[in-house]
């Protein structure tokens, strides 16, 4: 098939429009199952009234669908709403900013959607997402994407580099726009906890992209720690082999082309002016701290969820990285943080340890000598035993797996993080990672890179106030100074 583009505006590709809309995928010749046999009243009653803009109608369903959903144990979720069955007023239009790597990956996830629009400042890198889509408009500057069609977005996922996660976010957020937004949520902690504020602010359905939330080895984990499988737990050790990407380095000293299909500036956009160069893009900007959060952020995002669900652990009160060598540029190598976390309820004080770079802790009792820890993992350390999360779940020792703990979680249909998140705007089941959990679990994580841009030293930390309490010039890293034009407002937390 031929596709003839017309004019558009600078930064937009727009193909020419389709004779119908994008109505998502064919639907399977079978009987759908009665949703009104098994909705509460409350969904029952949320019909589209006219007048109403059908974004509008999917956010009110997905907010009253959540707050059913809120409790621990609920309906199972295939009883809510015929998995084989979609009505066409249902398909969830969705864009996506940044979608040569994740974005892409992620949009291929979903079912039952409408891809309207597509945006990424590399037109080249992105030209096999372009072609994947072809009816999806395309564009190079969000803003002008967001402007001219926001009325055919019903939800956006945002998959650029972490340091334009959250001006992406907040923009559609503002809009009525639900957001899936890559992991870690944002580059800074304060970014996460404007995102935070934001999700009440604004009724929109909110996810961010670790896809682990929607697991169900995080239930099970979950609910053996929460039943007393392994007894109290007072540490846990999370290690990867992150960074598989280059760290470490000296900034560039050579002026390289700039490729013609990117806009350099776009891709900026926060950061400090700094001219282009392909140790930055694409992938590799992860290790440069312009623009990424290093491998803490990268995968502790997804790790530390797992810990936070079997421990409820809130926010730290100290935080320690100590790495080799780092320059302030380009992060270290390797690195290990401690977070140390306080008693809350029931459960004593916990002590979360984290290395990369190929380090790792000791290792535990009842491993064979001939078994080594795996390159991933994670290691919870409890009165009565271990439970080892390393390509798959194990007890430690052996008995302890005849132990069958309480069902306290619901699990994601399918573990599938990104439909979870499309059927949470449709309004049948709540997101499993809201920012209402990732802002707080961010900000845990990026105290970590504070700590490192700190000089290595331990900080205090006072959540509530957002502030370390003991370096006061390490507050200076819990954001950034941005470029003029690119400044993210604050959130009013009223």
């Amino acid at each position: 098939m031929r596709l003839f583009f017309r004019p558009g505006p600078a930064g937009m590709l727009r193909p020419e429009p389709a004779p119908s809309p994008i109505r998502g995928f064919l639907q399977p010749a079978c009987a759908p199952i009665d949703r009104k046999r098994f909705m509460p009243a409350s969904l029952k009653s949320a019909r589209r009234k006219p007048g109403l803009s059908r974004r509008a109608f999917l956010g009110a369903l997905g907010k009253t669908s959540a707050a059913f959903a809120a409790a621990p144990l609920i309906v199972p979720r295939n009883v809510l709403g015929g998995p084989a069955f979609l009505a066409p007023s249902d398909t969830v239009n969705v864009a996506c900013v940044g979608v040569g790597g994740m974005g892409k990956v992620n949009l291929a996830n979903m079912n039952d959607v409408a891809i309207t629009g597509l945006c990424d400042v590399d037109l080249d890198f992105t030209a096999p997402a372009f072609e994947t889509w072809p009816k999806a408009a395309r564009y190079q500057d969000y803003r002008r994407m967001f402007d001219e069609m926001s009325d055919d977005i019903d939800g956006v996922v945002i998959a650029t580099p972490d340091h334009t996660h959250a001006l992406i976010t907040l923009a559609a957020m503002q809009r009525g726009i639900h957001v899936y937004t890559q992991k870690p949520l944002t580059w800074s902690v304060w970014e996460a906890r404007q995102l935070g504020l934001a999700a009440r602010q604004y009724d929109v359905v909110t996810q961010m992209g670790n896809q682990g939330r929607s697991s169900n080895e995080l239930y099970d984990i979950a609910e053996h720690v929460k039943g007393g499988t392994i007894g109290e737990v007072g540490e846990v050790h999370v290690w990867t082999n992150r960074p598989i990407w280059p760290q470490g380095m000296d900034l560039p000293s050579v002026l390289k082309r700039k490729p013609d299909g990117i806009d350099w500036d776009l891709y900026l956009g926060p950061a400090a002016d700094m001219a282009y160069d392909p140790a930055f893009h694409p992938f590799v900007w992860r290790g440069w701290v312009p623009f990424g959060t290093g491998a803490l952020g990268d995968i502790a995002a997804h790790s530390f969820a797992f810990v936070a669900t079997a421990l409820d652990l809130g926010a730290p009160t100290t935080v320690e990285t100590r790495s080799s060598a780092f320059n302030g540029h380009s992060y270290p190598v390797a690195s290990t943080t401690f977070f140390d976390f306080p008693a809350q309820g029931e459960r004593g004080p916990v002590r979360l340890t984290w290395y990369d770079g190929g380090l790792k802790p000791p290792r535990p009792e009842g491993l064979s000598d001939d078994e080594w820890l795996n390159s991933n993992g994670t290691m919870y350390v409890g009165s009565k035993g271990t439970l080892l999360h390393m390509d798959g779940v194990r007890l430690m020792p052996g008995d302890l797996a005849e132990n069958k703990p309480p069902r306290l979680y619901d699990r994601i249909a399918d573990e599938s993080h990104e439909n979870n998140w499309v059927r949470a705007i449709r309004g049948e089941e709540n997101a499993s990672s809201p920012f209402a959990f990732a802002a707080p679990l961010t900000e845990t994580v990026l105290l970590g890179v504070v700590s490192l841009l700190a000089g290595n030293k331990k900080i205090y930390w006072d959540a509530e106030n957002l502030r370390v309490t003991n370096l006061p010039e390490a507050n200076r890293h819990l954001r950034r100074t941005p470029r003029e034009g690119w400044e993210l407002p604050a959130v009013n937390a009223g």
